[in-house]
């Protein structure tokens, strides 16, 4: 770890926060100003600039951040770091404007595809709770 920076694959955080997501995002439930939010899809990746300044980040924004190296959709970001899905969007958006993460928001054409939501389904499915455990399948 050099740095204070985990390397690629380790998880940048520990337990959920216990934070309130309101306090996380000042009270902000809408991402930006035009009130849209981002799909739980959306791909998010950070910037060469946002790594660079990762050590003066918010605690949630550094980890958004570095769970980013790789491509991440809000979805698993969210579950990953344990944050509130809202939370997620509103910090990606703040993030975003800020030049810190790159934000690759799916064709909705592709979206409606029934088999691109069953695999996000088996996705989510694939992602253990907090105890380790996996959801059942149906």
């Amino acid at each position: 770890m050099a740095d204070g920076i985990p390397p690629p694959g380790d998880d940048p955080v520990g337990p959920a926060s216990a934070v309130r997501p309101f306090l996380v995002t000042a009270g902000r439930v809408a991402p930006s100003s035009s009130g849209r939010t981002m799909p739980v899809e959306t791909q998010v990746v950070a910037t060469a600039e946002g790594l660079d300044v990762l050590d003066r980040l918010s605690f949630e924004q550094h980890d958004i951040v570095a769970a980013c190296r790789q491509p991440q959709s809000i979805a698993e970001i969210a579950a990953r770091l344990r944050l509130h899905l809202n939370v997620v969007r509103v910090l990606a958006e703040d993030l975003r404007a800020e030049g810190r993460l790159t934000v690759h928001v799916p064709n909705s054409d592709v979206v409606h595809d029934s088999s691109v939501l069953r695999r996000v389904i088996d996705g989510l499915r694939a992602i253990p709770d907090s105890r380790g455990v996996l959801r059942d399948t149906d």
